[in-house]
């Protein structure tokens, strides 16, 4: 008989929930598939993901249109392992045994997909090195 071991968790968390917390949690899903369960949310979600950030995704192939902003919740900072924060200030609660990482990454609000790109591809790259510290830990 064998034990199921629980499946690493990451919280993506930006103010809005519409661009970087989105971008990062498609990037972990995408490239980790089933070994993490990914969970982003906003301070103060928008009503809809950022356009250009949609279109700015799918040129790497990975589909967020059917996406929604998503408040963040005590509950889902609870379940979480590890705890990304992007830009939303003090308004991500701090638990106890939690891995807390700050992301410096300029908002895509109110920018085109040309200045998305960049962001889009700095996210990626942290992601790579999320997926080996989180399934080494």
């Amino acid at each position: 008989m064998s034990t199921l071991t629980p499946r690493p968790s990451v919280l993506f968390v930006c103010v809005h929930n519409a661009g970087r917390s989105q971008m990062a949690a498609a990037f972990l899903t995408h490239l980790a598939g089933e070994r993490i369960e990914v969970r982003s949310a906003g301070s103060a979600p928008a009503e809809q993901v950022n356009p250009a950030v949609v279109e700015a995704m799918a040129e790497v192939g990975i589909d967020i249109a059917a996406q929604t902003p998503k408040i963040l919740t005590v509950e889902a900072v609870q379940a979480s392992d590890v705890v990304i924060t992007m830009g939303c200030g003090d308004a991500c609660p701090v638990f106890p045994g939690k891995s807390y990482l700050d992301w410096q990454l300029d908002d895509p609000a109110g920018q085109g997909v040309e200045a998305v790109r960049p962001i889009r591809d700095a996210i990626e790259e942290r992601v790579h090195g999320l997926i080996s510290a989180v399934l080494s830990a």
